[in-house]
């Protein structure tokens, strides 16, 4: 999540777009627009080739897709311009139509699929048949993701891992991952004149293009994780057209840019904790320990193996840098922390030299730590481009002093949360300010109280900025993403009333439906589901 440069122009529309004030904020200079705002989008079946999964979905969904052109560079419209790939299902209560909601599934990511999101439901959730009916739905691809205009760097997968999911324990683990990320930036030197422009400012200066050809005047909006970021920016820029707007998952305003997790590691252990208690309470099956305490030592004593001896699993040495990015947690299902705690126990059985398989979910994860090759599927590193261009780095010294400084009070996530990324050795900078968010439009934010990737503290930000805003929270939660992902009627009923009636609630508290029990099937299928993006099997550290 980061912001981009834009190139020379006059001075009037440098100042209108990097402060988004003015009688246009955030768009290009008038007179430029027409160019763009002139095409008409044709609309095409969303399958491209037998192989288009998104696609089909969207075809089955009754979905059209379309594409439109975009500068790279809002400040130079006579520029190079790239492709944004949408897809759209108009209303299907014609007579009670609301208008059009744009759905933003974070990541960054694509977020055509959106559309069959809200139709369908994400797996293991549920659907939201109401706004279907009233709204138009529309996802859009961001630049440089999914099927828009790609940004590929050719990372091969091991080695943008071996900086992401890393925890370095000494200086010479740090060592290793500066000169790894060196070379991820080198091979994105060669898009030097794309990166700039890889910005969530530059997303949504396309979000409104976008709504300028769609022929609306206002648009609301519902964005997950990066979605909150996005939505969030899109309110300052250009807050006169937006309607409604809902954000889940809620992304501190000031974190996103290379730092995203630097204020996670409290977060991550609490979730850790909670699964912890859940464990004990399944000792029966799990047999890590009878109590939350219990089970955290043996986390501890995993990762006092692995700092004396790679263990050996799954064909990998699982050294102690890589603990706690396999313990990251985002989802707090029966069926989430069943599979944790199986891998948990898998790494103790091989840490006290029992010869063990990994479950199929833990093998496709370890998978990608030996992958030589590029997985441009995963946008490894478009993601790393729009965090190096929402916000500067900070020197690669400053890291390793923020990492040693926080060990003593965040043993086991601060290393990672506060690790470096490729930015740090970037090869190009920034080229407008971070959006200074806020503005007084109303807006619903949804979140749960033990998010471990959007802390808590970063809801409570972004309800000061934006001060029309309303904030319901789910107590005693630990995952990420709630609306359509967790059943509680109470955040169901609270979105669905605004969107569709336009009634903003009042704060509240939800608290969760379904209480913790045994250990049961219900959530996700371990046993099948890809790892994904977006999959809490295997978070990147870094992406929301």
């Amino acid at each position: 999540m980061r912001l981009f440069r834009p190139g020379r122009c006059a001075a009037a529309a440098v100042l209108a777009m990097l402060t988004g004030c003015g009688p246009a904020p955030g768009e290009p200079p008038t007179g430029t627009q027409n160019k763009f705002h002139d095409q008409s989008i044709t609309w095409h079946d969303c399958r491209t080739d037998p192989a288009d999964e998104i696609g089909e979905r969207l075809a089955a969904a009754n979905a059209r897709c379309g594409e439109f052109r975009a500068p790279l560079n809002y400040a130079d419209p006579a520029g190079q311009t790239i492709t944004i790939a949408i897809a759209r299902r108009p209303a299907t209560d014609p007579a009670r139509r609301v208008g059009t909601l744009f759905v933003q599934t974070g990541g960054p990511g694509p977020s055509r699929d959106g559309v069959t999101m809200i139709l369908d439901g994400p797996e293991g959730g549920h659907a939201a048949p109401a706004l279907a009916e009233r709204y138009d739905l529309v996802g859009m691809d961001p630049r440089f993701f999914g099927a828009s205009t790609p940004l590929e760097c050719d990372w091969p997968t091991a080695t943008y891992l071996g900086v992401a999911q890393s925890a370095p324990a000494n200086r010479a683990d740090f060592d290793r991952t500066v000169d790894a990320s060196r070379t991820l930036a080198s091979h994105c030197a060669p898009h030097r004149t794309s990166l700039p422009h890889a910005s969530t400012r530059a997303v949504a200066r396309d979000m409104d293009l976008l709504r300028v050809l769609l022929g609306e005047s206002k648009v609301s909006y519902i964005g997950w994780s990066w979605g909150t970021y996005l939505g969030a920016v899109y309110l300052r820029m250009f807050g006169e057209h937006v309607d409604r707007i809902v954000l889940d998952s809620v992304l501190d305003p000031r974190a996103p840019g290379p730092d995203l997790t630097r204020e996670t590691a409290a977060a991550d252990a609490a979730a850790l904790a909670d699964w912890a208690r859940w464990t004990a309470g399944n000792d029966a099956e799990f047999g890590l320990g009878a109590t939350r305490d219990e089970v955290l030592d043996t986390v501890d004593d995993i990762v006092r193996a692995a700092a004396a001896r790679p263990i050996p699993l799954g064909g990998l040495p699982i050294t102690a840098d890589l603990i706690p990015g396999l313990l990251l947690t985002v989802d707090d299902s029966d069926a989430s922390y069943a599979e944790l705690s199986r891998q948990v126990r898998l790494l103790r059985d091989a840490a006290d030299g029992t010869e063990v398989a990994p479950t199929p979910v833990l093998a496709r994860k370890l998978a990608l730590y030996t992958d030589t090759t590029t997985t441009p599927e995963l946008g490894f590193s478009a993601t790393v481009a729009n965090q190096c261009a929402d916000r500067p780095a900070r020197g690669v010294e400053e890291y390793y002093a923020d990492i040693q400084a926080h060990r003593d009070a965040e043993p086991l996530f601060g290393a990672l949360a506060r690790h470096l990324s490729p930015c740090a050795v970037w090869p190009t900078e920034p080229s407008e300010p971070a959006t200074e968010v806020g503005n007084p439009h109303p807006a619903l934010l949804i979140g749960a109280a033990g998010d471990p990737v959007a802390p808590l503290a970063g809801q409570r930000a972004l309800r000061q900025a934006l001060t029309g805003s309303r904030s319901i929270t789910v107590a005693d939660k630990f995952r990420h993403g709630v609306y359509l992902f967790e059943a509680n009627a109470c955040v169901d009923t609270a979105v669905e009333r605004y969107l569709v009636d336009g009634s903003l609630p009042a704060d509240a508290t939800c608290e969760p439906d379904q209480p913790y029990g045994p250990v049961s099937k219900a959530g996700w299928d371990f046993e099948t589901k890809p790892i994904e993006r977006r999959a809490c099997a295997a978070r990147p550290h870094g992406q929301g």
